[in-house]
């Protein structure tokens, strides 16, 4: 009798095959108290330990191959980039040397204090990176006991129909097993935006994610089925649940196939309307992958990795070169970049300020760097800087009244007038927009395009706002619906205002990455999609293979529902 097991879905697509079950080796971590005279000696063993960690991540990315998506060496750059924060490689230390113990202890120590700071995030992007924390943590303590950090794959080289399960897989992980092929991935741990599935959206390979368990339920060798699509997998199905979804493995396949032949393709409608479809990166690394899905530019840079994980604020010439590099890889295309986004849920180091009661409604967005203003000018100075190597535009997040964007257009200006007095160059007609991430602003959209020259839509903050739910939240999560018509009222509101007043549009949430809005979306007006890199191409082949003539009317009569459990079958019916 088969079973169902159900987790996050990672990446689409479905897989048949047996269970490898990936080899975890542990690091019993005890508390010593130590001699003082062997103080001195156990820093020592920590530090080499920390070079030794270096050392293996850095040959690691050296190996990674040519023809990987670019996101791994992004993803291992950071680990490298963690494990030279001083909160993992110095502060240990001073735990060694106040409390007398061993250097394992004051790891573990100094790794709960880092994760209770990630749990507090609101961003799930952001908070998944406390995986990309313990992962790197881990490899120290590794090294720390003496243990190999390779995993146990000998009997894999000649099977393709092998799934891999392990609690979790970090992208050092991914660069070891780049020599063997895989039908699909299963993790314990995980989620949406944690880099196990989003390195297995990047490589087309199917996963689940966030399956709390399935380490432990499944056995070696085991027949299953992932269903990357719907988060589940089918542990030894029936002939007829494997008739159906063999069938549904080879439609996948096939579709694969098609969409590589059209990346470079343009963005077309079948009746000729142009569609921009970009993509949101994290790193300046990133720009490869959009190029390789066929993404004509950049509409979200995220700046906040810059910030984050570090004792002290970046500076403006650290700022430029991440923003100038971004530009110059464009080759002339555009690269929208967000102001910095933090806010009391995530906190780095050098900024020291009180928790609020609700994070998600407090000091956070564009009110935290104009309450702090000399980060914003340094930002600013930054981005007019880098914008004479390419088409940069600001954006600014979380807006919700026209007070706010005056002032930081007047923040804009005293930036600019300061590199004009010290005859330093930067494009005097840079774009400057908003985001409209709360009902505020989706609202008020004509008063705020007033003064802005373009928007884009966050609807994954957008449906959070207005619905009042915390998709992070496993008990409420199932009230997270971007197909409620509140929500669709306000994405149509936004839309066809800004097209009204003649000013650029775009999305930028998730619902911009998702090929079932991909039609509603173009039938309320819009022509500019950011997303994930990895959701472009199947985007594409729904632009590609539409007809907009109907499509206003047939969004027309979506918004006319009231009744969000009729809106899913009307969007599979616009979608046949």
């Amino acid at each position: 009798m088969s079973i169902t097991l159900r987790g996050v879905a990672g990446a689409g697509g479905i897989a048949i095959g047996h269970v490898h079950l990936v080899s975890e080796t542990t690091v019993d971590v005890v508390h010593l108290v130590l001699p003082e005279e062997e103080i001195f000696s156990e820093i020592n063993r920590f530090d080499s330990a920390i070079r030794e960690t270096r050392t293996q991540l850095e040959m690691l990315w050296g190996s990674i191959p040519d023809n990987a998506p670019a996101e791994l060496g992004s993803f291992l750059s950071l680990h490298i980039m963690l494990l030279n924060d001083p909160a993992l490689s110095r502060d240990p230390r001073t735990l060694i040397e106040e409390q007398r113990c061993n250097a394992e202890w004051a790891l573990m120590q100094q790794l709960e204090v880092l994760l209770a700071q990630f749990d507090e995030i609101e961003e799930d992007y952001l908070r998944e990176r406390r995986a990309d924390v313990i992962q790197v943590a881990d490899r120290i303590l590794k090294v720390l006991a003496g243990h190999s950090v390779v995993h146990s794959h000998a009997q894999l080289a000649t099977d393709v129909d092998t799934i891999l399960v392990a609690h979790d897989l970090s992208p050092a992980d991914m660069v070891q097993y780049k020599d063997i092929e895989f039908a699909a991935f299963v993790t314990d741990a995980g989620g949406a935006t944690s880099h196990t599935a989003i390195l297995a959206r990047s490589l087309g390979i199917p996963s689940v994610v966030a399956m709390h368990n399935a380490r432990e339920m499944l056995k070696e060798g085991e027949l299953v089925i992932v269903d990357g699509t719907q988060g589940i997998v089918i542990v030894e199905p029936d002939e007829t649940e494997l008739a159906h979804y063999r069938q549904l493995h080879a439609d996948w396949a096939q579709k694969k196939i098609s969409l590589t032949k059209i990346r470079t393709e343009a963005a077309v409608t079948m009746d000729g309307v142009a569609i921009e479809l970009m993509g949101n990166i994290e790193l300046p690394q990133d720009v490869a992958e959009v190029h390789e899905n066929g993404g004509s530019a950049v509409g979200l840079f995220r700046s906040e990795f810059l910030f984050l994980s570090r004792d002290d604020l970046p500076t403006e010439e650290e700022q430029l070169e991440a923003y100038k590099a971004v530009a110059e890889a464009l080759k002339g295309q555009p690269v929208t970049i967000r102001t910095l986004d933090i806010g009391t849920d995530k906190i780095p180091r050098w900024f020291e300020r009180g928790t609020g009661i609700n994070p998600a409604l407090g000091l956070c967005g564009v009110r935290l760097t104009l309450a702090q203003p000399h980060i914003f000018q340094t930002q600013l100075r930054a981005l007019l800087r880098a914008s004479a190597f390419g088409k940069i535009q600001i954006m600014f997040p979380l807006l919700s009244e026209t007070r706010q964007i005056r002032q930081c257009l007047q923040h804009v200006e005293l930036a600019k007038q300061s590199l004009r007095e010290e005859n330093i160059a930067f494009d005097e007609d840079i774009k400057i927009g908003g985001m409209v991430e709360i009902p505020a602003a989706a609202i008020n959209v004509a008063g705020f395009l007033k003064h802005l020259s373009f928007v884009s839509i966050g609807t994954n903050d957008l449906v959070q706002y207005t619905l009042g739910v915390d998709r992070g939240d496993d008990q409420v999560a199932h009230l997270y619906n971007p197909a409620h018509p509140a929500v669709l009222h306000l994405l149509a509101h936004v839309i066809r205002t800004a097209n009204r007043m003649g000013k650029e549009v775009s999305v930028c949430g998730e619902l911009a990455g998702d090929p079932r809005f991909t039609r509603l979306l173009l039938g309320l007006g819009l022509k500019r999609f950011s997303m994930h890199p990895s959701s472009l191409l199947a985007v594409k082949e729904v632009v590609r293979t539409t007809d907009t003539g109907t499509l206003e009317a047939s969004a027309d009569q979506i918004l006319a529902i009231d009744d969000e459990d009729q809106v899913l079958p009307l969007l599979d019916t616009l979608n046949v």
